[in-house]
């Protein structure tokens, strides 16, 4: 393979003494962690859109990112040229799966019909490049969000001639995933909501959108794609209000629109910001309904209200994530995308591997730090206990639905007036720390 990361090793683990910026000091990938190698349970994946394509422009400047490997050009031979980079990238960060949006691995031709066809020529490029490495593809989506033929939504435009570009794009892009053994779709609407009310028809929208996926679901039956259809939630910028605005939306939503046994939500840390909510919240309402598929790991900057994407390096919300992840049994066909780009300032290409090694060993501590806290199973007990009048008598009568508001009462005036326990807030955050 094409050296272009010349002064960059094999990124391996050397442990917490390590003072190797090249190395890391808590991923292990062979280590063993409640049953499973950290490599199984964390099932990191890296964003072609980010790695390869994000130029870390913001609104106030152009970009900076230095990439000697791009001519700068938007033709399928500098598509072809970006192919053996990234699967460098992904060699000496020992990453072993990917994801990509149509878009950001081939470019829009003259027409719809070069569009795909140069699209199935990169495709084509990926699969071989897989086969030589034996790099994997989580998931796939199409950008439909982009263009200007998406300034009003895809697949919620009041245009229906966009709506049929939004379905082939998608057609294209989910047979590509099949093709390259991706596990995972994603749906993220980029632009399915409004900007304004005063010219929406909102149900109607709703209708058009659900449609949209029934037809995926429909294809994918056709083609034998069994991987999982996913849903990201995120609830504005660029509009004002997104349809998918945090998971409990996209829970109604699928319920609605008899979409639930198809979809699974795809949570992201820096949307759960956005919307206002912990992503221990989102990725505990996802598990609640059976729905959490996988995640992408990032942050936000609660000071910027705005998507700022910046590589995971809180520990404790690396290990709460990892608590719910374990808790729920671990990924089956998701796994922890970095949709994550560097800062501005962070134009060389060696800051690539420094944003991905300190992200990867951030959910290591948090994985660690996460299996102890539920072999320990303090906290699980306190929480038992906490519901503990629940799992017998009047209690357990409310949860099997064997009361009704007539024995509740009769209940409520044969008793004392109930005294309450401390929650004991305090107590479990120190408790908390001490396994930091």
């Amino acid at each position: 393979m094409s050296d272009f990361f010349p002064n960059i090793p094999k990124i391996k683990y050397e442990g917490p003494d390590s003072d190797n910026p090249f190395a890391f000091k808590h991923y292990n990938p062979d280590e063993v962690v409640a049953g499973k190698s950290m490599r199984d349970h964390l099932r990191f994946a890296a964003p072609y859109w980010h790695v390869m394509r994000n130029p870390l422009g913001d609104p106030f400047g152009e970009g900076t990112a230095l990439t000697p490997w791009d001519d700068g050009s938007d033709s399928l031979d500098n598509a072809l040229a970006r192919v053996p980079v990234f699967f460098e990238f992904l060699e000496k960060i020992d990453i072993d799966l990917y994801c990509f949006h149509d878009r950001d691995i081939s470019p829009e031709g003259k027409s719809l019909g070069e569009t795909h066809e140069m699209f199935g020529r990169v495709v084509e490029e990926f699969e071989k490049f897989q086969k030589e490495t034996g790099k994997g593809l989580l998931w796939g989506t199409a950008c439909l969000f982009g263009h200007p033929r998406y300034a009003h939504g895809a697949a919620t435009s009041p245009s229906a001639d966009v709506y049929a570009y939004a379905a082939s794009q998608v057609k294209h892009a989910l047979e590509a995933t099949h093709r390259l053994g991706g596990t995972g779709y994603v749906f993220w609407g980029g632009r399915e909501g409004y900007g304004a009310l005063i010219n929406t028809d909102m149900k109607r929208e709703l209708d058009h959108l659900a449609r949209f996926l029934h037809l995926a679901v429909d294809h994918a039956k056709k083609i034998g794609f069994e991987g999982q259809f996913f849903i990201e939630p995120k609830p504005r910028e660029p509009t004002t209000h997104q349809y998918d605005s945090d998971a409990a939306a996209c829970l109604n939503f699928l319920r609605q629109y008899d979409l639930l046994d198809h979809f699974q939500l795809n949570i992201e840390t820096n949307h759960a910001t956005l919307a206002g909510h912990t992503m221990q919240h989102e990725l505990q309402t996802a598990i609640a309904a059976g729905a959490l598929g996988s995640i992408d790991a990032n942050r936000g900057d609660e000071l910027l209200g705005w998507d700022t994407d910046q590589f995971p390096t809180n520990i404790y919300e690396t290990t709460s994530v990892m608590i719910e992840v374990l808790r729920m049994g671990g990924f089956t066909k998701g796994g922890l995308n970095f949709d994550a780009k560097r800062r501005r300032e962070s134009h060389e290409p060696e800051d690539l591997f420094h944003a991905h090694i300190g992200g990867m060993d951030a959910f290591a501590r948090g994985l660690k730090i996460a299996a102890k806290i539920i072999e320990d199973g303090k906290f699980a007990s306190f929480i038992k206990e906490r519901y503990a009048s629940f799992d017998s008598g009047i209690g357990a009568q409310v949860e099997t639905g064997e009361v009704s508001l007539d024995s509740l009462d009769a209940h409520a005036l044969s008793i004392e007036a109930p005294s309450l326990r401390s929650g004991r807030q305090e107590y479990l955050e120190n408790l908390l720390n001490s396994y930091l």
